[in-house]
This record gives structure tokens, C-alpha cells and sequence, in this order.
């Protein structure tokens, strides 16, 4: 339907949803661009207005103003990123496609823009002189950074071709993920019959069901899709070898299948554009020009901390190898583990050593109360409190809205939860925002959101989250209340816009209370009979949490070492693939284990560049949440105040208003130590290399 030509663009209007949410009932794809075009024009004319300013330049009118520029567009592109990741369709696809290289022309125009950089570049000289407050001179600090890191020294000619090397590689890697998407969505394996369904419990066949009816399939239908919530517990439970070698060969395809969504050409060229843009910038490599605005610094940094873990990690993930083999040996089963067999022979030890079964825990899991469990957890540490409002409708009707108060009781912003996996979402899981908190901005209520995806039970049956499903419930949960809790003065400090390998730490030490036995005997009961979950089950969960992990770590640091050496090769391989494996080859990564995400459908990596050359991060961050969580346990209470008032102040509220290693600081009163992530990860084990 064409839009009126007459009737007020929505997206150029205040919100005037509840609790200043959009609305998005008015939006249509075709809203977009004309208010992106408009939104820019205005972003400019603010900057036009800063350069033009005849006054020396001052903290006040230049950072200050530069800071709350380009309020309306970040607002239009939020609601675009979110629509695109979690609601999407063929018309907003197309947006995304259309206007990709026009927003990435317009930052570079932007960070470059002449008359602000000037003034901003004779602020930075002198930003020492000028007496401010730290909050200030770390504002003035990062916004110069970021200019600078955008090519705003460069002259003319070269600040042009920076700005189509940014435009190409913004269409591109919209393109990767568009193909992922693709790929994901539009793949179902069809399971015929009882012998199809062999060895799936009651919960995965529930799964499969309920995605069948998603797809239109008749009553009875029972597929596989490849959301990660469905078809790794088919790896891990289905009999059929058969079928869980056809399951796995499809998921690890992805983005390799030829056709129009094959990705190899795509990442090549992205990793192509991303030299040039390295090299622009004076470095040799892309890692080199990611890492220089990492705590960690340089590619070594990264490579020792990884070589640490990956040199412990190959043995234990060979431990578990051979009890593989050993649980196949008593099956009558010959040869050797494959891929698609790891998952599946994994469970049979985990069971027999453990005596602990996947379908023994989930009933203990349901959604509805892990939720309850992640907004008590924050209530009993932060004193926030979440209150339901289904009366607010958001941009799905999966989607279930709150309003947040503070401690002193306080509306302090809205929380989106998103949590089931649909055609029109990406995979994995991730915080977005529609608006962070930013007093320069006028905003004090944030709008956060969570994305999982999970597989929805049936009508009138609960969700049932495994232990892992439950933990990512918990990390997307810390990330939303970084940016919930942020309480600074300037936008460009607020919320989760923190170095990349510290944005994952008050995700990652979320996590750790979910396994804390008062939350689980509180949180974790029978769906049907309200039991809390027995302690001799949590026992023999808790026993079991290192099982696994040599497998666990194998494959997410070979995934991390790949990322980093190829983005350090100053010639990009011509194949990503053949790349791929030779890196492999070189690590000895063990055949059935294999990188958690291979290069064909690394979104992390290709379907934007926040964590290229950056997969590292989560391993960064676990050193630092393991030793975090030790100052509870020394403590001797998982919700100490006093701690958790000094991770309130120093992490999850004061967004990038101070450097992570001196926030972490202030927190912990020291740096962290490495042990106790290998204890935590069960790599400490006697013989192992001393730390």
C-alpha cells in the first residue's frame, strides 16, 4: 500500500508510545528512507552549526553539542537494526540493502566533518590544560579517537576513498548476513515416522512439533530447523546417526551452499576492503588497527592469553575424546567420533558418570521462572525491579514489555524481552537498545532489549530451557542491565559502548548466579508439581559443569585463533575455506571437534566488524568475570552488598565514563588473575603447564 503523502512520517515525530516507546504499529518499511534523508540533513546542519561556531573552541560548545548531535538519527537506525534483527521481512531486507552504504557515507562525513574536527583536534591538544572533569576529558578523549580511527587526518583524497571503502564494506556485510538468514531460514529436515524420532525426548519431539506448525506443516509434522535451540539437541539426542550427520552437514554449511547466499566470495572481499582500510590507517594488518583500541592492545596480548588456554584445553578435549570411544566400545559401536556423533556419545558419559539427564533437568527450567530468576537476581544485588505491562504491545507479539525501577523506586526505563526463534529472526542471541540513557540527551529511561531464540513450546505447554539455554537467558540478561544500570552524563559513554573485550564481562558474570544453589532451590521447580529441584540433582548438576569443557574450549579458541591470524594477513587468502582448514591443520584441531563457527557464516566477524579480529573477547572477559566473582565468594555471600554496591558503581553503571582497567580496578582493587578461569574451566588439572 503507498504511503500518504500527506500524513506525518512516524519516525520523524516524538515517540509517543507508552513509556516513549515507537510506534510501531504506524511504521512501514517505505518510512525509512525518507526519514534517514531527513535525519542526516539535520545531523549535519547541528555539525555545520559546531564548525561554523567564531568562538575559540571550549569543552561547552564544542564536545557538549557534538556529543547530542544526530539524536534523531540513532533513533531511526535503532529501530531499523532492531526491525531488520528480530522482525524482518522482503521490504525491510531491501531498506537495509538500500540505505547500507548511504549510512556509512554519511559517518564517515560526519567524523570527518572539517570545521568540528578542527576544533575538536585543538581541544584534544590541549585537554589536559583545561580542567575537566574526568567524565569530560574521557568524553572529549573517545570522540577525538573515534574521529581520528575514522579517517579524519587523512586529506581530501584519501578521506574519500576511506569513505568508499566504508560504503563497500557496509553493503557487504549486510549482504553476509542477509545470506545467513537465508540459509538458516529456509532450511527444515522433515522427520518421518517414530524411526525418525528415535531417542529424542519428549521435550525435542515437542520442539520439532511446535516448529512445524510455525512453518505451516501439517498437524502431526515434526522438522529440525537450524536455530541452535532445536538442532543441537537433536545432535544430542536423536539416534539416527543418519540423520545427525544430514543435521550437522546443514548447519555447518551455511554461507557455503552456492547460489546467491554463498558467503566465501563475500567475507573475501570484506577482508580485502578491510586491509585497505588498515593500510589507509598506517597498519600492516586489519588485527592490528582492531586491537590498538582494545584493553588488550596488540595481536600478541590476544595470541598469549588464547595459546594459554588452547596448549590446556587440547589435552582435555583428548581426554574426552577417548571416554567418547570408550562409551562407543560398550555400545558395540567401531571407528572413530565424528562431528555430528561428539554431541550425542558426549550426553551417554555425561550421563553415566553424572547420572544426570537433559530431560531430568529442563522440567526445573521453564522459562517463565528462569526470567523470574534473572530480574530477583538483579533485585537482590542492584535493587531494580521489573513489572510486567501486557498491555504495551512492542513490534511482535512474542515480545513482552517492562518497566524498570530503580532502588529508591524510581521508573529508570523498559525492557524488551524477546525470546523465541521465528523465520524472521537472526540466529543467536544479543541486547540491542532503542535509546540509551544520556542526561545530555535529555534521556533518563533507557530502552533495552534481549534477543533469544529459543524454541517455543506448544499452546498451553511451558518453554523449556536447558542449563545452557537458561545461562544464555542469564549473559543477554547482564548485557541488558549494563545498559539499564547506566546512569552517566554523555551519550557516547553510555550503556554497553565500552572497549569490546570489556562489554562482555557484566554479561558473562551474570551467569555465575544462575548455578548459585539459593537461586536455583528459589527459581528451578517442576513445571507441573512446583517442587524446587532436589539438591542432590544440583549436586550432581554442579559436578557435571565441567564436563565438556575441553570440547567447549577447543572450539571456540580455534574459532578465535582463525579469526585473529586472518585478519593479520597483509595479502587476504583468496579462499576463506581452504584458509580455514590450513589454519586448522597448523593448530591441530582435533577432525570431530572443530571451530565453533566456521568462516562461511561468522557473523561475529563478517555480518558487521564489533568483533572482527575480536572473538577473543569472550575468553578476555572470563578472566576477568571468574576473578570478579571470586570477590562474592570471599565475601562468602553471592549477594554481598557492599560488593555488589562496588559492581553496581564501578561496571554496570558507569558505562565508558572510565578506562576498563581502571574500572575494574576500583571494583576489585587490583587486575584480575588467570586462575580462576582454568579452575573455573576445569583446566588446572594436575600436570598441566603452572600459570
Amino acid at each position: 500500500m503507498p504511503l500518504d503523502p500527506v500524513a506525518p512520517n512516524p519516525l520523524l515525530l516524538p515517540w509517543s508510545g507508552p513509556f516513549g516507546l515507537p510506534p510501531f504499529a504506524q511504521i512501514a518499511p517505505a518510512h525509512f528512507g525518507p526519514a534517514l534523508q531527513e535525519a542526516m540533513r539535520q545531523q549535519i546542519a547541528e555539525l555545520d552549526a559546531i564548525g561554523a561556531a567564531t568562538e575559540l573552541p571550549s569543552f561547552d560548545n564544542t564536545v557538549v553539542p557534538l556529543d547530542k548531535a544526530g539524536a534523531l538519527l540513532y533513533r531511526i537506525e535503532a529501530v531499523l537494526s532492531n526491525l531488520t534483527s528480530s522482525q524482518t521481512s522482503p521490504e525491510l531486507q531491501a531498506v537495509q540493502r538500500d540505505t547500507a552504504a548511504l549510512l556509512a557515507a554519511h559517518d564517515s562525513q560526519v567524523k570527518m566533518h572539517p570545521g568540528v574536527f578542527a576544533r575538536l583536534d585543538a581541544l584534544h591538544e590541549r585537554r589536559h590544560a583545561l580542567e575537566l572533569a574526568p567524565e569530560q576529558l574521557r568524553l572529549l578523549e573517545r570522540l577525538h579517537q573515534d574521529a581520528v580511527r575514522a579517517g579524519a587526518r587523512f586529506d581530501a583524497e584519501a578521506q574519500a576513498r576511506y569513505s568508499s571503502i566504508m560504503q563497500q564494506l557496509a553493503e557487504l556485510t549486510t549482504r553476509f548476513a542477509q545470506n545467513v538468514l537465508a540459509d538458516e531460514s529456509s532450511y527444515q529436515l522433515l522427520l518421518l515416522g517414530e524411526a525418525d524420532l528415535a531417542g529424542l525426548p519428549g521435550f525435542v519431539r515437542a520442539a520439532a512439533a511446535q516448529a512445524a506448525v510455525e512453518r505451516g506443516l501439517p498437524a502431526g509434522s515434526h522438522v529440525i530447523t537450524l536455530s541452535r535451540s532445536l538442532i543441537v539437541p537433536f545432535l544430542t539426542f536423536s539416534e539416527r546417526r543418519d540423520l545427525r550427520e544430514t543435521a550437522w552437514r546443514a548447519w555447518n554449511a551455511r554461507g557455503e551452499t552456492g547460489g546467491e547466499t554463498d558467503n566465501r566470495e563475500v567475507a573475501r572481499q570484506i577482508l580485502v576492503l578491510r586491509q585497505a582500510q588498515a593500510e589507509a590507517h598506517g597498519y600492516a594488518c586489519y588485527a592490528d588497527y582492531a586491537l590498538a583500541d582494545t584493553m588488550a592492545g596488540s595481536q600478541k596480548a590476544v595470541f598469549d592469553l588464547l595459546n594459554e588456554v588452547w596448549q590446556r584445553a587440547l589435552p582435555a578435549a583428548e581426554r574426552e575424546r577417548q571416554a567418547l570411544i570408550a562409551m562407543m566400545r560398550s555400545h558395540g559401536v567401531a571407528g572413530e567420533p565424528e562431528a555430528w556423533d561428539w554431541r550425542y556419545w558426549s550426553e551417554k558419559v555425561r550421563q553415566a558418570r553424572f547420572s544426570i539427564e537433559e530431560s531430568e533437568l529442563k522440567p526445573y527450567f521453564p522459562l517463565d521462572r528462569m526470567v523470574e530468576a534473572v530480574f530477583d537476581c538483579a533485585q537482590r544485588l542492584f535493587g531494580v525491579r521489573f513489572e510486567a505491562r501486557p498491555e504495551v504491545a512492542a513490534y511482535h507479539p512474542d515480545v513482552k514489555v517492562y518497566e524498570v525501577f530503580d532502588a529508591q523506586g524510581r521508573s529508570a526505563g523498559v525492557f524488551l524481552h524477546d525470546n523465541f526463534a521465528r523465520q524472521t529472526k537472526r540466529s543467536g542471541a544479543w541486547m540491542s537498545d532503542f535509546n540509551y540513557q544520556s542526561r545530555n540527551r535529555g534521556v533518563e529511561r533507557p530502552i533495552i532489549v534481549n534477543n533469544n531464540n529459543f524454541a517455543k513450546g506448544a499452546p498451553g505447554e511451558p518453554t523449556l530451557l536447558s542449563f545452557d539455554d537458561a545461562r544464555t537467558l542469564f549473559h543477554e540478561f547482564g548485557h541488558g542491565l549494563h545498559g539499564l544500570l547506566s546512569r552517566v552524563t554523555y551519550h557516547r559513554l553510555a550503556g554497553t559502548q565500552v572497549l569490546r573485550d570489556f562489554v562482555e564481562l557484566p554479561s558473562q558474570l551474570f551467569e555465575h548466579w544462575l548455578a548459585e544453589p539459593q537461586v536455583l532451590r528459589q527459581h528451578a521447580r517442576h513445571w507441573q508439581t512446583g517442587e524446587p529441584i532436589p539438591d542432590a540433582l544440583v549436586q550432581r548438576l554442579q559436578a557435571a559443569q565441567r564436563w565438556g569443557q575441553g570440547y567447549e574450549t577447543v572450539s571456540y579458541c580455534g574459532s578465535a585463533l582463525v579469526d585473529l591470524e586472518i585478519h593479520a594477513q597483509s595479502t587476504p587468502p583468496a579462499d576463506i575455506v581452504a584458509f580455514e582448514q590450513a589454519a586448522l591443520q597448523r593448530l591441530c584441531m582435533p577432525r570431530a571437534v572443530g571451530m565453533r563457527h566456521r568462516l562461511p557464516h561468522f557473523q561475529h566477524l563478517f555480518a558487521g566488524a564489533s568483533y572482527a579480529s575480536g572473538y577473543y573477547v569472550y575468553l578476555w572477559a572470563e578472566v576477568l568475570d571468574a576473578d570478579a566473582y571470586d570477590a562474592f565468594i570471599e565475601a562468602g555471600n553471592p549477594f554481598d552488598a557492599d560488593v555488589a554496591a562496588r559492581l553496581h558503581r564501578h561496571i554496570y553503571a558507569s558505562g565508558d565514563t572510565v578506562a576498563p582497567q581502571a574500572a575494574y580496578t576500583a571494583f576489585r582493587g587490583r587486575l584480575p588473575s588467570l586462575v580462576p578461569l582454568l579452575t573455573k574451566r576445569g583446566l588446572l588439572d594436575e600436570g598441566a603447564p603452572s600459570v
